[in-house]
This record gives C-alpha cells, structure tokens and sequence, in this order.
C-alpha cells in the first residue's frame, strides 16, 4: 500500500503536539523581564521538546523517502512511535511546572526514550521489509542504540543529579539535529530508491 496517508497522519499529529506544546505555555501577568525570567525553566523544557519534535519530524521525513509502500505492521509501529511522541507535551508541562522535580524529569526521559525505542523498531521494520536501500544506510544502526542507551542513563541519573540527565537529553539532541545523512548519502530522492517495500 501507498505511503501518503501515513505520512499525512504524522505530519498532522507532530504538528498538533508543538501547537499543545506552545499552547501549554502561559503568558506573564507582569510586562517585565523578571516576570519572563521566572519562567525560563518552562521556556528551556518547551525548547528542548521543541527540538526534538522537530528532530523526529525531520528524520521521519528522510526515512520515507527511502520508502515507496508500507504494510499494515508499519502502520501500527507508526502508530506506536506517535502514541509516544504525543505525550510529550504532557510531561513537558509537568517538568517545567514542578520546577524540574526528580519524578517528572525521569518520567520526561522515559518518554524520550519510548519515542526513540518505538522509532527504532520503525526504522528496522521497514530495512527488514525488502528495502535493500535502506537496509544499507541503516547498517547496525550505532546511533540509534547509543541514543537509547544514554536515554536509559539519562533516566536513571535524573533520579538522582537531575541536572545530569537533562545534559544527557540535550547531548542526544544534538547528536540528532541535523538529520541523517545516512539515508540520503544511500538513497537519495525517493525516485532512485532501488528496492522498494512490497
């Protein structure tokens, strides 16, 4: 089956998690700097939430121009990777709103590391469907494995140092942010793909 409606789906469901995202924040009361820096640890949680949407938006986009068709089981693993990306603005809200408590820091990381966990299995399911291409690009797939790892770490250590495991998010951030080069430098526009999914 066609590719369209599920790519139609996740651009429409990443796009009202940053419009819940933006729309979680309040305005001051006060039209003063201080009253705006009292609300930089809101502001710094909607930004990293930001970013990596955005980051998942963007390497979404690549991943299926490597792809010509999808399956019911893609579908569905689609469906999951969203469910994930969807509670964000949740536990961004809760983060920034208990001033970035040891529980809803850990739990924030916890869904990070569901949305790349879920993405994964994404990923893998559509090499293993026959696309030779991108099968290739991914290869062992050493990023994505890291990037849970250190989410698992980043989980464990906002626990404890909570500081620690927000640096571990970020670090995972920028590892992603520009988007993967690995797919394009094999697969190239979606008109080239080799082997498409049957």
């Amino acid at each position: 089956m066609g590719k369209g409606r599920l790519e139609a789906l996740s651009d429409g469901v990443i796009a009202i998690v940053i419009t819940i995202m933006v729309l979680g924040l309040e305005v001051p009361h006060e039209a003063t700097l201080e009253a705006l820096k009292r609300m930089a640890p809101v502001l710094f949680g909607y930004v990293l939430s930001f970013v990596h949407v955005g980051i998942y938006w963007n390497n979404h986009h690549h991943l299926f121009q490597a792809v010509r068709a999808v399956d019911g089981t893609v579908l569905w693993l689609n469906l999951h990777f969203l469910f994930w990306l969807s509670l964000l603005p949740f536990v961004t809200a809760w983060m920034g709103s208990s001033g970035y408590a040891a529980a809803p820091v850990s739990l924030y990381g916890g869904v990070l590391f569901m949305c790349a966990a879920a993405y994964l299995l994404l990923v893998h399911r559509l090499a293993r469907r026959g696309n030779r291409v991108l099968a290739l690009a991914i290869g062992a797939d050493r990023k994505g494995w890291i990037s849970l790892l250190l989410y698992a770490c980043g989980v464990g250590l906002g626990c404890v140092w909570i500081w620690m495991g927000l640096a571990i998010y970020v670090a995972v951030a920028l590892v992603w942010f520009i988007p993967d080069r690995r797919i394009e430098r094999y697969a190239g526009p979606a008109s080239d793909v080799e082997s498409p999914l049957q």
